[in-house]
Protein backbone atom coordinates (compact mmCIF):
# COMPACT_ATOMS: atom_id res chain seq x y z
CA UNK A 1 0.00 0.00 0.00
CA UNK A 2 1.09 3.57 -0.73
CA UNK A 3 0.60 5.43 2.54
CA UNK A 4 -0.58 9.01 2.19
CA UNK A 5 -0.19 10.89 5.48
CA UNK A 6 -2.11 14.17 5.74
CA UNK A 7 -1.11 16.59 8.49
CA UNK A 8 -3.97 18.68 9.90
CA UNK A 9 -4.05 21.14 12.80
CA UNK A 10 -6.44 23.63 14.43
CA UNK A 11 -7.47 26.33 11.99
CA UNK A 12 -6.96 24.37 8.78
CA UNK A 13 -8.94 24.98 5.61
CA UNK A 14 -10.80 21.67 5.60
CA UNK A 15 -10.96 21.40 1.82
CA UNK A 16 -7.15 21.49 1.74
CA UNK A 17 -7.22 18.09 3.43
CA UNK A 18 -10.57 16.67 2.36
CA UNK A 19 -10.23 17.63 -1.32
CA UNK A 20 -7.04 15.64 -1.97
CA UNK A 21 -8.37 12.81 0.23
CA UNK A 22 -11.40 12.49 -2.06
CA UNK A 23 -9.11 12.28 -5.09
CA UNK A 24 -7.07 9.47 -3.52
CA UNK A 25 -10.28 7.73 -2.42
CA UNK A 26 -11.61 7.99 -5.97
CA UNK A 27 -8.41 6.43 -7.27
CA UNK A 28 -8.92 3.48 -4.91
CA UNK A 29 -12.21 2.83 -6.68
CA UNK A 30 -10.18 2.16 -9.82
CA UNK A 31 -7.65 -0.13 -8.21
CA UNK A 32 -5.09 2.31 -6.82
CA UNK A 33 -3.38 1.19 -3.63
CA UNK A 34 -3.62 4.34 -1.49
CA UNK A 35 -3.95 4.10 2.27
CA UNK A 36 -4.93 7.45 3.78
CA UNK A 37 -3.87 8.40 7.32
CA UNK A 38 -4.82 11.71 8.92
CA UNK A 39 -2.53 12.96 11.67
CA UNK A 40 -2.68 15.98 13.96
CA UNK A 41 -0.04 17.37 16.33
CA UNK A 42 -1.45 15.45 19.32
CA UNK A 43 -3.84 12.96 17.72
CA UNK A 44 -6.92 14.96 18.72
CA UNK A 45 -9.63 16.10 16.30
CA UNK A 46 -9.04 19.59 14.88
CA UNK A 47 -11.51 22.39 14.34
CA UNK A 48 -11.17 23.98 10.92
CA UNK A 49 -11.47 27.68 10.20
CA UNK A 50 -15.01 27.01 8.95
CA UNK A 51 -16.04 25.76 12.40
CA UNK A 52 -16.31 22.12 11.29
CA UNK A 53 -14.26 19.44 13.05
CA UNK A 54 -12.10 16.79 11.39
CA UNK A 55 -10.98 13.64 13.19
CA UNK A 56 -7.39 12.39 13.20
CA UNK A 57 -6.23 8.76 13.13
CA UNK A 58 -3.00 9.34 15.07
CA UNK A 59 -0.65 11.89 16.51
CA UNK A 60 2.05 12.68 13.98
CA UNK A 61 4.73 11.28 16.30
CA UNK A 62 2.98 7.88 16.30
CA UNK A 63 3.30 7.36 12.52
CA UNK A 64 6.52 5.64 11.52
CA UNK A 65 6.64 6.44 7.82
CA UNK A 66 4.87 8.01 4.87
CA UNK A 67 5.14 7.40 1.15
CA UNK A 68 3.45 10.74 0.48
CA UNK A 69 3.37 13.40 3.18
CA UNK A 70 0.84 16.18 2.57
CA UNK A 71 0.54 19.27 4.79
CA UNK A 72 -2.81 21.03 4.59
CA UNK A 73 -3.10 24.81 4.71
CA UNK A 74 -5.31 27.27 6.52
CA UNK A 75 -5.25 30.40 8.64
CA UNK A 76 -3.97 28.42 11.62
CA UNK A 77 -0.83 27.13 9.88
CA UNK A 78 1.38 28.52 12.64
CA UNK A 79 -0.06 25.80 14.91
CA UNK A 80 1.96 23.36 12.82
CA UNK A 81 5.12 25.47 13.07
CA UNK A 82 5.83 24.49 16.67
CA UNK A 83 9.34 23.01 17.01
CA UNK A 84 8.06 19.59 18.08
CA UNK A 85 5.70 19.35 15.09
CA UNK A 86 8.33 20.60 12.66
CA UNK A 87 10.72 17.95 13.94
CA UNK A 88 8.12 15.27 13.15
CA UNK A 89 7.49 16.78 9.70
CA UNK A 90 11.21 16.55 8.95
CA UNK A 91 11.34 12.98 10.26
CA UNK A 92 8.41 11.82 8.14
CA UNK A 93 9.68 13.74 5.11
CA UNK A 94 12.90 11.75 5.32
CA UNK A 95 10.89 8.52 4.94
CA UNK A 96 8.67 9.79 2.10
CA UNK A 97 9.21 9.58 -1.63
CA UNK A 98 7.42 12.92 -1.99
CA UNK A 99 6.37 15.76 0.30
CA UNK A 100 3.47 18.05 -0.58
CA UNK A 101 1.68 21.12 0.70
CA UNK A 102 -1.60 22.82 -0.08
CA UNK A 103 -2.00 26.59 0.24
CA UNK A 104 -0.30 27.97 3.38
CA UNK A 105 0.98 24.49 4.20
CA UNK A 106 4.00 25.73 2.22
CA UNK A 107 4.92 27.86 5.24
CA UNK A 108 5.18 24.71 7.34
CA UNK A 109 7.49 23.07 4.81
CA UNK A 110 9.54 26.26 4.57
CA UNK A 111 9.84 26.60 8.35
CA UNK A 112 10.93 22.96 8.49
CA UNK A 113 13.71 23.79 6.03
CA UNK A 114 12.31 21.57 3.27
CA UNK A 115 11.91 24.35 0.68
CA UNK A 116 15.37 25.87 1.02
CA UNK A 117 16.88 26.41 -2.43
CA UNK A 118 13.72 25.17 -4.12
CA UNK A 119 10.90 26.60 -6.22
CA UNK A 120 7.47 26.68 -4.58
CA UNK A 121 4.03 28.26 -4.66
CA UNK A 122 1.18 28.99 -2.28
CA UNK A 123 -2.14 30.84 -2.35
CA UNK A 124 -1.78 34.07 -4.35
CA UNK A 125 -2.66 36.20 -1.32
CA UNK A 126 0.26 34.75 0.67
CA UNK A 127 2.92 34.56 -2.05
CA UNK A 128 4.61 37.85 -1.16
CA UNK A 129 4.70 36.94 2.53
CA UNK A 130 6.26 33.54 1.77
CA UNK A 131 8.89 35.19 -0.42
CA UNK A 132 9.76 37.80 2.22
CA UNK A 133 9.85 35.34 5.11
CA UNK A 134 11.96 32.76 3.27
CA UNK A 135 14.29 34.49 0.78
CA UNK A 136 16.00 31.17 0.01
CA UNK A 137 12.75 29.94 -1.59
CA UNK A 138 11.95 30.90 -5.18
CA UNK A 139 8.22 31.63 -5.03
CA UNK A 140 6.24 31.26 -8.27
CA UNK A 141 2.99 33.07 -7.42
CA UNK A 142 1.01 32.30 -10.58
CA UNK A 143 1.38 28.52 -10.54
CA UNK A 144 -1.43 26.13 -9.61
CA UNK A 145 1.20 23.74 -8.31
CA UNK A 146 4.98 23.42 -8.51
CA UNK A 147 7.16 20.35 -8.42
CA UNK A 148 10.81 20.70 -7.47
CA UNK A 149 12.35 17.25 -7.11
CA UNK A 150 10.38 15.30 -4.48
CA UNK A 151 8.69 18.47 -3.14
CA UNK A 152 5.29 19.56 -4.42
CA UNK A 153 3.57 22.78 -3.38
CA UNK A 154 0.18 24.00 -4.56
CA UNK A 155 -1.97 27.10 -4.53
CA UNK A 156 -5.05 27.54 -2.37
CA UNK A 157 -8.04 25.34 -1.64
CA UNK A 158 -9.14 23.49 -4.82
CA UNK A 159 -5.58 23.59 -6.17
CA UNK A 160 -4.86 20.78 -3.71
CA UNK A 161 -7.20 18.63 -5.75
CA UNK A 162 -5.34 19.58 -8.94
CA UNK A 163 -2.14 18.49 -7.22
CA UNK A 164 -3.64 15.20 -6.04
CA UNK A 165 -4.83 14.45 -9.58
CA UNK A 166 -1.29 15.02 -10.84
CA UNK A 167 0.05 12.63 -8.20
CA UNK A 168 -2.48 9.97 -9.18
CA UNK A 169 -1.53 10.44 -12.84
CA UNK A 170 2.15 10.02 -11.97
CA UNK A 171 1.37 6.82 -10.04
CA UNK A 172 -1.31 5.21 -12.19
CA UNK A 173 -1.42 6.93 -15.56
CA UNK A 174 -3.48 9.53 -17.36
CA UNK A 175 -6.52 7.32 -17.93
CA UNK A 176 -7.15 6.78 -14.21
CA UNK A 177 -6.61 10.48 -13.49
CA UNK A 178 -8.90 11.45 -16.38
CA UNK A 179 -11.65 9.15 -15.11
CA UNK A 180 -11.42 10.62 -11.60
CA UNK A 181 -11.48 14.17 -12.99
CA UNK A 182 -14.69 13.39 -14.89
CA UNK A 183 -16.22 11.83 -11.81
CA UNK A 184 -15.29 14.86 -9.69
CA UNK A 185 -16.40 17.28 -12.45
CA UNK A 186 -12.92 18.81 -12.63
CA UNK A 187 -10.42 19.84 -15.27
CA UNK A 188 -7.66 17.28 -15.60
CA UNK A 189 -5.38 20.28 -16.21
CA UNK A 190 -6.82 23.63 -15.13
CA UNK A 191 -6.35 26.35 -17.78
CA UNK A 192 -4.41 29.43 -16.75
CA UNK A 193 -2.70 30.30 -13.49
CA UNK A 194 -3.63 31.91 -10.19
CA UNK A 195 -3.66 35.46 -11.58
CA UNK A 196 -7.11 34.95 -13.07
CA UNK A 197 -8.49 34.44 -9.54
CA UNK A 198 -6.50 37.10 -7.67
CA UNK A 199 -7.72 40.37 -6.22
CA UNK A 200 -7.36 43.63 -8.08
CA UNK A 201 -3.90 45.09 -8.55
CA UNK A 202 -2.42 46.70 -5.46
CA UNK A 203 -0.01 49.64 -5.63
CA UNK A 204 2.34 49.40 -2.61
CA UNK A 205 3.93 52.83 -3.06
CA UNK A 206 4.07 55.46 -0.32
CA UNK A 207 2.37 58.82 -0.73
CA UNK A 208 5.75 60.56 -0.65
CA UNK A 209 7.17 58.60 -3.57
CA UNK A 210 7.61 60.44 -6.89
CA UNK A 211 5.83 57.48 -8.48
CA UNK A 212 2.64 57.94 -6.44
CA UNK A 213 0.95 60.57 -8.64
CA UNK A 214 2.07 58.75 -11.78
CA UNK A 215 0.62 55.36 -10.85
CA UNK A 216 -2.55 57.05 -9.58
CA UNK A 217 -2.94 58.72 -12.97
CA UNK A 218 -2.34 55.43 -14.80
CA UNK A 219 -4.93 53.69 -12.64
CA UNK A 220 -7.46 56.52 -13.14
CA UNK A 221 -7.06 56.53 -16.93
CA UNK A 222 -5.68 53.21 -18.20
CA UNK A 223 -6.31 54.20 -21.83
CA UNK A 224 -4.24 57.40 -21.56
CA UNK A 225 -0.80 58.07 -23.01
CA UNK A 226 1.48 56.19 -20.65
CA UNK A 227 4.52 55.64 -22.84
CA UNK A 228 7.83 55.68 -21.00
CA UNK A 229 8.98 59.11 -22.31
CA UNK A 230 5.64 60.62 -21.31
CA UNK A 231 5.78 59.09 -17.83
CA UNK A 232 9.36 60.28 -17.35
CA UNK A 233 8.38 63.85 -18.20
CA UNK A 234 5.54 63.70 -15.68
CA UNK A 235 7.91 62.61 -12.93
CA UNK A 236 10.64 64.99 -14.05
CA UNK A 237 13.33 62.32 -14.33
CA UNK A 238 15.18 60.54 -17.10
CA UNK A 239 13.71 57.41 -18.66
CA UNK A 240 16.55 55.38 -17.13
CA UNK A 241 15.88 56.75 -13.64
CA UNK A 242 12.15 56.11 -14.08
CA UNK A 243 12.94 52.49 -14.85
CA UNK A 244 15.01 52.25 -11.66
CA UNK A 245 12.16 53.73 -9.61
CA UNK A 246 9.69 51.19 -10.97
CA UNK A 247 12.13 48.32 -10.43
CA UNK A 248 12.97 49.37 -6.86
CA UNK A 249 9.44 50.22 -5.68
CA UNK A 250 7.21 47.96 -7.78
CA UNK A 251 9.53 45.21 -8.96
CA UNK A 252 8.60 45.68 -12.60
CA UNK A 253 9.11 47.92 -15.62
CA UNK A 254 6.91 50.93 -16.49
CA UNK A 255 5.57 49.16 -19.58
CA UNK A 256 4.70 45.98 -17.67
CA UNK A 257 3.01 48.02 -14.94
CA UNK A 258 0.87 49.88 -17.49
CA UNK A 259 -0.02 46.60 -19.15
CA UNK A 260 -1.08 45.09 -15.83
CA UNK A 261 -3.26 48.10 -14.97
CA UNK A 262 -4.91 47.85 -18.38
CA UNK A 263 -5.52 44.13 -17.92
CA UNK A 264 -7.19 44.87 -14.57
CA UNK A 265 -9.37 47.53 -16.20
CA UNK A 266 -10.34 45.11 -18.95
CA UNK A 267 -11.15 42.42 -16.37
CA UNK A 268 -13.67 44.72 -14.73
CA UNK A 269 -15.29 45.60 -18.04
CA UNK A 270 -15.53 41.94 -19.07
CA UNK A 271 -17.09 40.94 -15.75
CA UNK A 272 -19.56 43.79 -15.37
CA UNK A 273 -20.65 44.89 -18.85
CA UNK A 274 -21.98 43.45 -22.10
CA UNK A 275 -19.84 45.54 -24.44
CA UNK A 276 -17.82 43.77 -27.12
CA UNK A 277 -14.25 42.66 -26.66
CA UNK A 278 -13.26 45.26 -29.26
CA UNK A 279 -14.86 48.00 -27.16
CA UNK A 280 -13.17 46.63 -24.03
CA UNK A 281 -9.81 46.76 -25.76
CA UNK A 282 -10.34 50.41 -26.70
CA UNK A 283 -11.62 51.53 -23.31
CA UNK A 284 -8.84 49.78 -21.42
CA UNK A 285 -6.07 51.19 -23.60
CA UNK A 286 -5.05 48.16 -25.65
CA UNK A 287 -6.33 49.54 -28.95
CA UNK A 288 -7.18 46.22 -30.60
CA UNK A 289 -8.71 42.88 -29.58
CA UNK A 290 -5.54 41.03 -30.60
CA UNK A 291 -3.33 43.21 -28.38
CA UNK A 292 -5.81 42.65 -25.53
CA UNK A 293 -5.80 38.90 -26.13
CA UNK A 294 -1.99 38.68 -26.09
CA UNK A 295 -1.81 40.68 -22.86
CA UNK A 296 -4.47 38.51 -21.19
CA UNK A 297 -2.68 35.30 -22.13
CA UNK A 298 0.64 36.72 -20.93
CA UNK A 299 -0.66 38.05 -17.60
CA UNK A 300 -3.56 35.71 -16.74
CA UNK A 301 -2.93 32.61 -18.82
CA UNK A 302 -6.37 32.80 -20.50
CA UNK A 303 -7.89 34.85 -23.31
CA UNK A 304 -10.54 37.56 -22.74
CA UNK A 305 -13.43 35.49 -24.11
CA UNK A 306 -12.60 32.57 -21.83
CA UNK A 307 -12.15 34.92 -18.90
CA UNK A 308 -15.57 36.51 -19.47
CA UNK A 309 -17.27 33.12 -19.74
CA UNK A 310 -15.80 32.01 -16.38
CA UNK A 311 -16.20 35.12 -14.27
CA UNK A 312 -19.05 37.22 -15.58
CA UNK A 313 -21.91 35.31 -13.92
CA UNK A 314 -22.82 32.10 -12.12
CA UNK A 315 -26.03 31.80 -14.14
CA UNK A 316 -26.17 29.16 -16.83
CA UNK A 317 -26.38 30.48 -20.37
Amino acid sequence: MHRVVVLVYPGIQLLDAVGPAEIFAGARSFGADYELTVVSPDGAPVRGDSGLTLGADHAIADVERADTLLVAGGLGFRAACEPSVLAEVRRLAATASRVCSVCSGAFVLAEAGLLAGRRATTHWVASSELSRAYPDVTVEPDRIFVRDGPIYTSAGVTAGMDLALALVEADHGAQVARTIARWMVMFLQRPGGQSQFSARLDHPVSSGSPLRPVIDEIAADPAGDHRVPTLARRVGVSERHLGRLFADQLGTTPARFVERVRVEAARGLLEESVITVAAVSTRSGFGSPETLRRAFVRVLGVGPDDYRSRFRTTERN
